[in-house]
């Protein structure tokens, strides 16, 4: 015991000269004492370092150089090199103006390599298609090359590594090296193949006059974008997975803002559309077309009855097929159920519903029902005015000299004739 007690003295006595003499040391030394840095540290956002590379990239769209964007890549990253020189191709072709990308904050945390997350604010505009510019806040993925950020002065101390993920928009322009047709109508962006976006193009191209033989006021110029999968039409749109499964396209703002001057683009769900028929897939593209024409994406005052049947009318109206055909499934449900007792409306037209093609048919035939009773130049009235001011009892009383119900009435009673 008495050993062992000595040696805990002597070792006590040991650590007391160690201290003191780091303590000595310490004073007399003459530079300042940096602690170490620890070899663990967590790796941290570079702010800087990403503005600094959005404006690089602000640069490469401007000036259409491929090679610059593809130099903004992290080191090493062929995969993102090449995804920053297909969107400078991309904004070649589709004539990006006022492109302009900020950095606003960070998302989410940086993993071990460096790699995080921003929310950047962009703006850009198609020339020629869109009368505005489209504001859009898009996940960028940014890279610090050293994996630490430990140099956020260091000029290529960022790299850009992606584009969109999580909850917000991913622009399909920003998603690689797209196939663009361009003519004096249309505007078609597709992740495909060049025969399916001459396929595309011609369709949107030849669904513009059909617009007009009803709206000649439209000056066309219509956009349509078609990703990849129906997985990247929930990406462009931040929609949650599956909600467009029953759907062949959609219009829709592209940055989801419902104001006047929004830029509204036709989107296609490949998914469904690519099983259309000819005639099909044109009547799809028409009645997308309609929507854009008359802002329908930007309307909430029209009964989705009249928004959706007055867009079948349009692109149905110059179409030689029986009613047989174009009103099969509404035939069909009302041989068996006999009529539907109320228009159309939320229930109906849910993506989800079991007869959604049904709905569409029914609200076809209510705008024929009004076209035969008033004429076409009267059903493009009523939907202009209940479209302007949400209300469908004067126009439809003062065009047409019908109430709502006289009008169900109207159109239950050509349903039972057509199903007889």
């Amino acid at each position: 015991m008495g050993q062992r007690r000595s040696w805990l003295i002597g070792g006590a006595l040991t650590t007391l000269v160690v201290v003191v003499a780091l303590v000595t040391w310490l004073l007399v030394r003459s530079e300042p004492y940096v602690a170490p840095t620890p070899t663990d540290a967590a790796p941290t956002a570079d702010p800087g370092g990403a503005a600094r590379a959005l404006r690089g990239l602000e640069d490469a769209v401007t000036q259409r150089d491929a090679d610059t964007g593809r130099a903004l890549a992290p080191a090493g990253d062929s995969g993102a090199g090449d995804l920053l020189a297909g969107v400078v191709g991309n904004a070649a072709q589709l004539r990006v103006e006022e492109f302009t990308a900020r950095y606003v904050d960070q998302v989410g945390a940086v993993d071990p390599a460096g790699r995080w997350q921003g929310a950047v604010d962009m703006t850009w505009r198609f020339e020629g298609f869109d009368a505005d510019p489209v504001h859009e806040e898009v996940l960028v993925t940014f890279q610090a090359e050293d994996g630490t950020a430990d140099e956020p002065d260091e000029e290529n101390a960022v790299g850009i590594a992606g584009f969109g993920g999580g909850d917000r928009r991913s622009p399909l322009w920003l998603s690689g090296a797209l196939e663009v047709r361009r003519s004096d109508r249309s505007l078609v962006l597709v992740a495909g193949t060049a025969q399916e976006a001459d396929l595309v193009a011609g369709r949107a191209d030849a669904a513009v006059p059909v617009v007009q033989g009803v709206l000649p006021a439209w000056p066309g110029r219509l956009v349509v974008e078609v990703p990849a999968s129906e997985a990247g039409l929930d990406a462009v749109l931040a929609a949650e997975d599956g909600s467009y499964a029953a759907i062949a396209a959609v219009s829709a703002s592209v940055d989801g803002n419902l104001t006047p001057d929004a830029q509204v683009h036709v989107f296609i769900n490949p998914s469904v559309y690519d099983g259309l028929d000819p005639v099909g897939g044109q009547v799809v593209m028409s009645h997308e077309a309609t929507h854009v024409a008359t802002g329908a994406p930007l309307s909430s005052g029209v009964p989705l009855w009249l928004l959706e049947g007055f867009a079948d009318y349009v692109a149905l109206r110059d179409v030689d097929l029986p009613l047989s055909t174009t009103a099969g499934q509404i035939i069909a449900q009302v041989s068996r159920d006999g009529p539907p007792d109320h228009l159309p409306g939320q229930a109906e037209f849910d993506e989800t519903a079991t007869h959604l093609g049904a709905a569409y048919e029914s609200a076809w035939l209510a705008c024929l029902v009004l076209a035969d009773q008033g004429g076409q130049d009267a059903l493009v009235r009523l939907y202009e005015q209940v479209a302007r001011r949400g209300d469908l009892a004067g126009p439809l009383e003062s065009l047409f000299g019908l109430t709502e119900a006289e009008l169900t009435a109207r159109w239950q009673q050509r349903l039972r004739a057509l199903a007889a």
